[in-house]
């Protein structure tokens, strides 16, 4: 899993409380079971890239997270 989180997000306080929001976001998703595997000994594997934009700055950490859901959503992991 890696955070990418720009300077134009904010200063360096910012960036980290978005970052950590993030992480936790994406910890606390990975703790809830994923999709069904088509076969029981196969396990989904997978990398994961979350880039932060701008107006995560200003989002609370249940913004970021359903933000987060969204995506593995689309991604087809629920």
């Amino acid at each position: 899993m890696g955070i990418v989180v720009s300077r134009k997000v904010g200063k360096a306080v910012v960036r980290n409380r978005v970052r950590r929001r993030l992480r936790e976001g994406v910890r606390e998703l990975l703790r809830q079971p994923l999709r069904e595997p088509a076969h029981a000994a196969s396990v989904p594997s997978f990398d994961l890239l979350v880039i932060a934009r701008p107006s995560a700055a200003a989002a609370d950490y249940h913004d970021l997270k359903r933000s987060l859901t969204s995506a593995f959503e689309r991604a087809g992991l629920r």
